[in-house]
């Protein structure tokens, strides 16, 4: 009897797995056909629990309209926090600016600063996390938690392994990030051997608009723009 009902419940979960591929391919299609019209954007990273008042989503804000001016648009996870404070430097710089929203229980809402036909909803984080990587033409990662770490080190093992085309990534707070950049060196490189000297080379360590805004430009000069894969 218990056999006979774990089977029962196994079968429902297949099928249920069978039907939300269409969900999936749902949303790579939309992502795909609107996200494939906004120009060259640069994407910006970081913590949902980041109040206006901070000194972190103040300068999120400036770096995305240093963006904005410079020719590029802005992508963001579309929610509080950091995210609106880089679509709102957009916005109010008059430039591209883009939601790429998730649907979760907590924190997660869209921010009133994204543009109209912009603002797109997830509800699956890997097809979500496709659309940063394959549209955005730089990283730029202020400080966050898990969800800004797993885009982080997910794109620097994309271009580590040339799954994608390389382009530039941008950690913002040197206070924040280097005790991390501190600890690959000398644990992972270092005393583990569990990554290359060139690798550190993928990751730049900023604290202002401007350098962030030295580096795209810099990259640039050498490179086409284009999706990254």
């Amino acid at each position: 009897m218990r056999l006979e009902k774990h089977s029962k419940a196994w079968n429902a979960i297949k099928t249920n797995d069978s039907w939300a591929i269409f969900k999936i391919m749902g949303e790579f299609v939309n992502g795909y056909e609107k996200l494939s019209k906004i120009g060259p954007c640069v994407s910006i990273f970081g913590s949902a629990r980041t109040k206006p008042d901070h000194k972190y989503y103040k300068l999120a804000e400036e770096v995305a309209k240093k963006i904005v001016e410079h020719g590029y648009g802005v992508i963001t996870g579309g929610g509080p926090g950091i995210m609106e404070a880089g679509n709102k430097g957009a916005h109010i710089a008059g430039g591209t600016s883009v939601g790429l929203n998730i649907d979760l229980p907590f924190e997660q809402h869209d921010n009133p600063y994204i543009d109209g036909d912009k603002s797109l909803d997830f509800d699956y984080f890997f097809v979500r996390k496709v659309m940063f990587v394959k549209y955005s033409q730089g990283f730029v990662v202020m400080p966050g938690g898990f969800g800004t770490l797993d885009e982080l080190f997910e794109a620097i093992t994309l271009i580590q392994t040339n799954k994608i085309e390389k382009f530039p990534i941008i950690l913002v707070g040197t206070e924040f990030w280097s005790g991390l950049l501190e600890w690959v060196q000398t644990t992972l490189l270092d005393s583990f051997a569990n990554i290359s000297d060139k690798d550190l080379d993928l990751v730049h360590l900023v604290d202002t608009p401007d350098e962030v805004i030295e580096i795209l430009d810099a990259f640039y000069k050498e490179f086409e723009l284009s999706p990254n894969f």
